[in-house]
């Protein structure tokens, strides 16, 4: 099966396919969801980009997390299934899953994008992990989804309750703080950069009007995370 690669890649599709357990049987329905929308901008004989694919893949990936860990931790609380599946589902991890199958040098991308470092950003990959996900989903259905995903997730789940990484960073600094007698964490933006489509903010959190942490994330909430879980890490709280 060929497609249509973007500028400079190396990683051969079948590469990708492969962690898939067999191949597209649409081969558009592939090119679509590699194709992020830099790439139709500069190529209008390209149709449709992968952002509906996306929204699809996320929906999917909500539900087959949510059902897989309901099933792999049948002792687990509500409270502890819904922030594993948080961490699991979260852009960040998703963007790892894209890397250990090399999704990033399939990607189809504009110019201006591949200069940029597009092919490893966070946000980009784990948009395309989601649209790649969608698109299983079209062309095979929950089973095939579930046989690429589940190794995956499980892996990543033994690597995040290793971590503790389900636990939410901010939640933890404020139980600190109240049990030091302090005021709650407050964040402030400091920084934001980058176009519209793919900004980067940094927020520091403060503690007694002292800062104690900066984070950096592609959301508000996201960076405040970050600080969060830089001061707990240099506190040694984990």
């Amino acid at each position: 099966m060929e497609v249509d690669q973007g500028i400079g890649e190396t990683t051969s599709p079948d590469e990708v396919t492969r962690h898939l357990k067999g191949h597209f049987s649409d081969a558009c329905l592939l090119n679509r969801a590699l194709t992020h929308r830099s790439y139709l901008n500069e190529h209008p004989e390209a149709l449709e980009d992968n952002e509906r694919l996306e929204f699809l893949g996320d929906a999917v990936l909500d539900f087959l997390v949510g059902a897989w860990l309901y099933n792999r931790f049948p002792e687990m609380a509500e409270g502890s299934l819904t922030r594993l599946r948080a961490a699991l589902v979260g852009n960040d991890q998703l963007a790892e899953f894209a890397r250990e199958i090399g999704l990033g040098s399939v990607m189809r991308l504009g110019r201006g994008e591949e200069d940029s470092g597009g092919r490893d950003r966070t946000a980009l990959l784990g948009s395309t992990f989601e649209a790649l996900v969608g698109a299983l989903y079209i062309d095979r259905g929950i089973p095939a989804v579930q046989e690429f995903a589940e190794p995956l997730l499980e892996a990543a789940t033994k690597q995040i309750l290793s971590d503790r990484k389900d636990q939410d960073p901010k939640s933890l600094l404020q139980e600190w703080a109240q049990s030091q007698g302090y005021g709650a964490p407050y964040y402030q933006t400091v920084l934001a950069t980058g176009p519209d489509h793919d900004k980067v903010f940094d927020v520091e959190v403060l503690i007694q009007g002292r800062v104690y942490g900066r984070g950096a994330g592609h959301s508000k909430q996201a960076a405040a995370k970050a600080a969060a879980r830089q001061v707990i890490e240099s506190l040694g709280l984990e």
